[in-house]
């Protein structure tokens, strides 16, 4: 290579040598350079395949919505997703079917009050009809509100002196009068129904009942009539706890609440006929355990994936509406076919329970045992799927698992607690989903909405409470007004089932 240097043959010994140093110099500076550079390219090699990540992470938050994951759908914004329902369509127009007997005002048979409209003078001619007899009657029935106004009842007891001994007796008062002037058990019931039931705030509701009645009540008096009423259905509650720890299956879910500035969790247990509420400021174990349900409950639990409900020693059942969101993010987003086969297979496997007269197919019919095995299959295609590379598995944590992509997740829980998932098809109580749970909770969602948090120790427990006793009152269809002025009245009514119960 020197040779080739212009003239090198001609130079100096001393200049050759010099120049050998140069170019050796040169040559390390260069090999140093490169390394460098082979340096930065593995670190920008890292740093991209870093970002490359979190763009698919971030990418992957923002394709989340009410439809394939747990968000909430008052989450999804102003872009709100198309509507897709697990519903087929029926086909049919909307409105009134043909053959529907539709509904209307009905005449009542004993009006309330009766008013005649006198006829005076011919219309025709103008001959005077004062004195002639009525020949027959039209009607036509209004049906409104009477004048709202307070009722005011006043009780007076008799006093008498025994003109034998001179004693002097006095009748007693009803339970019901225990002061001079107090307001009576329908205007209280009436006041917690708007606020616990139709979630009317504090100050709206005392402004409602100045508006509807002219009277003025304080914040504070809506409040002891809360507390009241929470207190009059300590026995109530218990006994709405009993009667769901015998019930066979119990729906579960919890949400948070924010109580005193501080998070809080809502615990709700529940059948189609029954409700039950707790607050708690634990979410897990702790909570569950507290609030005496679960520890002694020996059915079967329709929940999420919550791990401390499995802390349990009672049978679990999973709710397949999560996982039908969670299959649906990664047959859209992540485009794994498994995902879709998994959902089309869980949805005909609910088709086919349903259809059955036992409401869930025999353990060794053939229809099960090919949902069974194609169930397998997919999770096998799925985890061949979704194998993390070489250098993602030989990559060490200091502390926990290594971590795992939403679809190796999903796959190990469908895998691992495969009874669980279906657990509805073989059980004709276990529904494919724990929508009850979910619906069971929404009105405290909605409650926090309106009126925001729970400022004082007391309002979420008076909250749980009162709503777990409207919400099985609503459930059996029975008169909610006329259940909370039972519980004043000291004599709470419940559903029928569980009074025979007892």
């Amino acid at each position: 290579m020197l040779e080739s240097v212009p003239n090198f043959s001609e130079l100096s010994v001393r200049d050759k040598d010099a120049l050998i140093v140069r170019l050796f110099a040169v040559v390390e500076d260069l090999q140093a350079r490169l390394t460098l550079l082979e340096a930065e390219n593995q670190t920008l090699l890292a740093e991209n395949q870093k970002l490359r990540c979190e763009v698919k992470e971030l990418r992957g938050k923002l394709a989340k919505n009410s439809q394939n994951s747990s968000k909430p759908p008052s989450s999804d914004g102003l872009k709100k997703p198309k509507p897709k329902s697990l519903r087929k369509p029926s086909g049919k127009k909307s409105g009134g079917q043909k053959g529907h007997t539709g509904a209307r005002l009905e005449r009542i048979e004993t009006p309330d009050h009766t008013i005649i409209h006198p006829v005076s003078n011919c219309q025709d001619c103008g001959h005077s009809l004062k004195q002639v007899p009525v020949a027959g009657h039209r009607s036509r029935q209004v049906i409104d509100l009477p004048p709202l106004k307070l009722e005011v009842i006043e009780h007076q007891v008799e006093h008498k002196v025994c003109p034998d001994c001179g004693c002097e007796n006095e009748a007693a008062f009803p339970a019901e009068a225990k002061t001079s002037v107090q307001y009576g058990s329908r205007i209280k019931s009436l006041v917690v129904y708007l606020n616990q039931y139709q979630l009317v705030p504090y100050e709206r509701t005392v402004q409602l009942v100045e508006d509807l009645f002219s009277r003025t009540i304080s914040q504070g008096t809506l409040y002891t009539w809360n507390k009241a009423c929470f207190q009059q259905l300590a026995s109530a509650e218990e006994r709405i706890r009993q009667a769901i720890l015998a019930s066979e299956v119990v729906h579960f879910d919890e949400t948070g609440l924010r109580a005193e500035g501080k998070l809080h969790w809502l615990h709700a247990a529940g059948t189609e006929q029954l409700t039950f509420y707790g607050l708690h400021a634990r979410r897990g174990t702790e909570a569950m355990r507290d609030l005496g349900i679960l520890e002694h409950y020996t059915g079967t639990a329709v929940h999420d994936h919550w791990k401390s409900y499995f802390t349990f020693s009672c049978d679990h059942s999973l709710c397949n509406a999560h996982h039908l969101r969670e299959l649906t993010y990664l047959a859209e987003q992540d485009k794994q076919a498994w995902a879709k086969s998994m959902i089309a297979l869980l949805l005909e496997a609910k088709t086919a329970s349903e259809s059955m007269p036992e409401n869930c197919l025999a353990a060794n019919s053939s229809e099960l045992a090919s949902i069974l095995l194609r169930y397998d299959g997919l999770i096998e295609e799925g985890l061949a799927q979704n194998i993390p590379p070489p250098e993602e598995r030989l990559k060490k944590k200091k502390r926990g698992r290594p971590k795992q992509t939403k679809a190796k997740n999903l796959l190990d829980r469908l895998r691992d607690f495969k009874e669980n998932v279906l657990a509805f098809v073989t059980h004709p109580l276990i529904p494919f989903d724990n929508n009850q749970g979910e619906r069971d909770i929404r009105m405290a969602k909605l409650k926090q909405k309106i009126s925001g948090c729970f400022r004082g120790p007391d309002g979420g427990i008076i909250f749980a409470r009162l709503r777990g006793y409207v919400s099985t009152l609503r459930k059996n269809n029975l008169h909610i007004l006329e259940g909370i002025q039972s519980a004043f009245e000291k004599t709470p009514i419940l559903p029928a089932f569980i009074t025979a119960a007892e």
